[in-house]
């Protein structure tokens, strides 16, 4: 008689989700991907609209293409198998893809990657700007000619970042923070690295050009984290960008989403969409669903919110770590994360974000595919938004223009666009409702008389906008936070969410919310990291049998 594969049911169709959703395929399991939007994504959700604009409205900078090589590798039943959890070849300025199609030979079967470069045009107030590509030569070119006296501290930079990067990322980024030894055993080297001092202030001490501390340090907001608070650790970003470069997904990443949907349902896994999560059940391990804070917690299924119950052997949620807990996990069930725990954590900024498209005039734009616009006030600004919750009187932007490599996402003769400013999240109070449609007009004046996009009102032909309040309520996102909880040092590895519940039996997180925390990249190493606990779990680990890899232990 065969014994029954086990179930997964997991909550949100993020890249996380999906990133899981194939592992757990390739575990064994049979698993369900519940959606409460009409279509896959979750923070990465592509919008199409009737006049022809298709505009990713989340995250579109892509690095490691590795991970996504990996996942398109998988094959049911072939569990968690001995692959490289980085790339075999060295590491070297020469191992990076610079032209064509960066994408591995699996990855290629679902999706089109190619490299974007510069990385990112990093625009000053003066009107000057730093096209960072991540070459050391092109680098030491610029920074001689807009802070020479900075040179020699680039190089003493570029060698305390690299390693961190090799002891933060290349050796502890797949480490699961589960209990304080685990912590208190990388300390030290944390410590010999000053890798917890603040990220502003570890470029501070190679930099003394406002410029240049800009540039090695902005990175952090693109994953939610302040730069004058974020520990030093993350300076790892500048060499995990180095190293494997950016990328784009042809069609946007919406285009990946997509290849990692159909990829999970090769695999035999399912996706229902306009499926929103009520409830995680959860009994005492007897059945009985839980009513006081003693014994046993297990989850069970889920509640929909059309009241009908889905049980499953595990339940993931790639939702938002604080709702999780505060709406969907019974609070008797709750000791570790405590509506006080949960609630004291400090949560990522948000954001309001400008989704338009104009007409090209046959002038070309000075921009490139990822634009960091910054304002004449840099510390000042960051402190009113992650520390005073007010709206400045100026603000930063990123301007994201990907038909500069892609045409498809607009109609023919023009461009599409969006603009990311960084906001509080809504525990300032602000009204958005008032306080968005003005901050939308400031931005498309300032790039219009800044010259960044000339006569953009008489070219405009499309005008959309979100702010906190799409975060708290489309996405579910504690207090409209656009990145989870902010990866402050007190919010880092042990002390980040965990992977596998504290409190519930069977139950686990993955995303930006858990281990290791936001970005792109991040978010499928949380997918493998959570893979590998609930391989643990269930007794799950590959073996290799005459050549072949088969799963011994296998959810079945």
């Amino acid at each position: 008689m065969t014994t029954p594969r086990k179930t997964a049911l997991i909550i949100g169709s993020g890249i996380g989700g999906l990133s899981l959703g194939i592992r757990l395929q390739a575990l064994g399991f049979d698993t369900t991907i519940l959606e409460r939007l009409d279509q896959p994504g979750g923070r990465a959700y592509q919008k199409r609209t009737p006049d022809g604009y298709v505009f990713d409205m989340g995250p579109t900078v892509i690095t490691v293409p590795h991970f996504i090589e990996e996942l398109f590798a998988l094959e049911r039943g072939a569990g968690m198998l001995a692959e490289p959890d980085y790339p075999p070849h060295t590491l070297t300025d020469d191992a990076r893809v610079r032209t064509g199609n960066s994408g591995g030979p699996r990855t290629r079967d679902y999706v089109q990657l190619v490299p974007i470069l510069p990385f990112y045009r990093i625009w000053f107030d003066d009107g000057t700007y730093f096209d960072y590509d991540g070459d050391p030569e092109s680098t030491r070119r610029q920074i001689g000619a807009l802070a020479p006296d900075d040179l020699a501290g680039y190089e003493r930079f570029h060698a305390d970042a690299k390693a961190i990067f090799e002891r933060g990322f290349l050796e502890l980024g797949y480490t699961h923070f589960g209990d304080v030894s685990s912590m208190l055993r990388v300390v030290p080297d944390l410590m010999r690295l000053d890798a917890v001092r603040t990220l502003f202030g570890f470029t501070s001490k190679y930099f003394s050009s406002p410029k240049m501390r800009q540039v090695f340090s902005f990175e952090t907001l693109l994953v939610g984290g302040n730069p004058l608070s974020v520990p030093a650790i993350y300076a790892m970003i500048h060499f995990v960008e180095k190293t494997w470069g950016i990328h784009y997904a042809m069609g946007g990443t919406g285009a990946l989403v997509r290849a990692f949907v159909q990829k999970f349902e090769e695999l035999g896994g399912t996706v229902e969409y306009g499926r929103g999560v009520d409830e995680i059940l959860v009994t005492d391990g007897g059945g009985r669903p839980v009513r006081f804070p003693v014994g046993k917690r297990v989850a069970t299924g889920v509640r929909l919110e059309d009241g009908t119950e889905r049980h499953a052997d595990i339940v993931v949620s790639n939702g938002d770590w604080a709702n999780t807990y505060l709406k969907r996990v019974p609070a008797a069930a709750r000791l570790v994360n405590s509506d006080l725990r949960v609630k004291a954590a400090r949560q990522s900024m948000s954001l309001l974000v400008i989704y338009f498209g104009f007409r090209r005039d046959g002038t070309d734009l000075n921009l490139r595919h990822h634009n960091i616009i910054l304002g004449p006030r840099y510390e000042a600004l960051l402190t009113e938004i992650f520390g005073k919750k007010v709206l400045g009187q100026d603000f930063s932007q990123y301007l994201h223009i990907p038909t500069l490599t892609d045409p498809t996402l607009a109609p023919e003769g023009h461009h599409a666009a969006y603009t990311l400013v960084p906001v509080p999240h809504n525990a300032s109070g602000l009204n958005w409702a008032v306080e968005g449609p003005k901050l939308v007009e400031r931005v498309y004046d300032f790039l219009e008389e800044r010259g960044y996009i000339p006569n953009l009102r008489d070219r405009l032909t499309h005008s959309e906008f979100i702010t906190p309040d799409y975060f708290e309520s489309t996405l579910d996102s504690y207090l409209g936070n656009a990145f989870g909880p902010e990866p402050v040092l007190i919010q880092s590895a042990f002390f980040r969410p965990h992977n596998r519940s504290e409190d519930v039996g069977n139950l686990y997180m993955v995303g930006a919310g858990a281990q290791p925390g936001g970005g792109t990249p991040s978010v499928m190493m949380s997918a493998k990291m959570t893979a590998r606990l609930i391989a643990d779990d269930f007794g799950i680990h590959a073996s290799v049998r005459d050549g072949v890899p088969e799963v011994v232990g296998a959810a079945d």
